[in-house]
């Protein structure tokens, strides 16, 4: 088993039991309840904290957080029985690959979008292992523990049982459960022995003491003005005019005719209209600025080709390395496929505007750039 609490100080296992003891003191903000409450994003963002963890959350990868070569799953919900299934990814897209096979065909299916999801997501941020950190409640208690975050062994599946609009089946390291009429698989989260416990003492009167707090402090209770995000476009990672992956140009240059050209050679397609809604988004063409990774490299791109079509690396080799190689997992010669998107769950990027000289991109789910487009235009 991957763990990660086993390897974190004293120093911060004891910060990170006081930050939950505090959230979890706070729930009838949300609700009388004995059991103490702790929403998902605030479950990331304070393991974040605690723990000076990179923040995934709003990426579509199957992790929320990063630290060093290890990627977290964080999740939280009610303890219960210590044996109870949680959602662990959704195929709300995918249907048309499974609907019309028999329970088997959709759980092999399933299984193998879902490995290709979590192996998408190793290459993406350059991780090694994927483990699962499950913050759990009960009356009066928050516990905290590690499971391993593992593929589904396809070639050992078996005991499939249909129930409903359920199916159920083990691969004889976990038990799971897909839920037809939802698209969601669902994995039994089983607690070990070994975790972090914590008590927590749920305030009666949650407001009444923020707002002694802020008084005691000399703060004044005001709303604070909404900070615009990020300067921000999306690209597809396909043709928008014909919803696939050209054979011969952008993500399959390499493949293009009239030279000899490199196996990585490739471009990321800038749609014309992007230039006219957002004329001073990028440097003008052939002028090379900073575009940041989603596992932390820096990559030297610019606007090229006539009209400003491309996103490409200065090196043209390595945009096509990094996107064809070790996000896509294609090999040198294989071309990439619309289908190939939509296995791993993602069809385009989103570019962030830091500086003048400094950009970021990281990947959207299926879907992201046509509700751009719409929305802009």
């Amino acid at each position: 088993m991957n763990m990660f609490l086993n390897k974190r100080t004293n120093q911060e296992i004891e910060s990170y039991k006081k930050l939950l003891k505090l959230i979890g003191s706070l729930s009838n903000l949300f609700a009388d309840t004995s059991v103490p409450y702790v929403s998902s994003r605030v479950a990331e963002n304070l393991f974040c904290r605690a723990f000076s963890a990179n923040n995934l959350s709003r990426s579509d990868v199957s992790v929320d957080a990063s630290v060093k070569e290890m990627g977290i799953g964080v999740k939280t919900f009610v303890e219960g029985n210590g044996k109870t299934f949680q959602k662990i990814a959704e195929f709300n897209k995918d249907k048309k690959l499974y609907s019309e096979k028999d329970p088997t065909g959709v759980i092999q299916t399933i299984s193998i979008l879902r490995n290709e999801r979590l192996n998408a997501t190793k290459r993406i941020h350059s991780l090694d292992n994927l483990l699962y950190h499950c913050i759990t409640r009960k009356n009066g208690i928050i516990t905290a523990y590690d499971l391993d975050m593992d593929l589904v062994d396809i070639l050992n599946i078996s005991k499939i049982k249909v129930k409903n609009n359920v199916i159920q089946f083990i691969d004889g390291i976990n038990e799971y459960s897909f839920n037809l009429s939802k698209s969601t698989l669902y994995k039994r989260f089983v607690t070990p022995d070994s975790l972090i416990e914590v008590s927590v003492d749920i305030i009666k009167d949650p407001f009444e003491a923020l707002e002694k707090l802020l008084l005691d402090s000399g703060l004044k209770l005001e709303f604070a003005k909404i900070k615009e995000d990020s300067e921000h476009i999306y690209l597809p990672l396909y043709s928008d005019r014909e919803m696939m992956v050209p054979e011969r140009s952008q993500l399959n240059q390499w493949n293009a005719a009239g030279r000899d050209r490199d196996e990585n050679e490739a471009y990321i397609p800038i749609p014309a209209w992007i230039h006219h809604k957002f004329p001073d988004f990028f440097p003008p063409r052939d002028i090379s600025f900073n575009l940041k990774l989603p596992n932390g490299e820096v990559m030297s791109a610019k606007v090229c080709q006539d009209g400003g079509k491309a996103l490409m690396s200065k090196h043209n080799k390595d945009l096509g390395k990094w996107l064809l190689r070790d996000v896509m997992n294609l090999k040198e010669g294989e071309l990439l496929t619309y289908d190939r998107l939509k296995i791993i769950g993602l069809d385009s990027v989103v570019i962030y505007k830091e500086s003048a000289e400094d950009y970021s991109i990281n990947f959207t789910k299926i879907g992201s750039f046509e509700s751009f487009k719409t929305q802009s235009n």
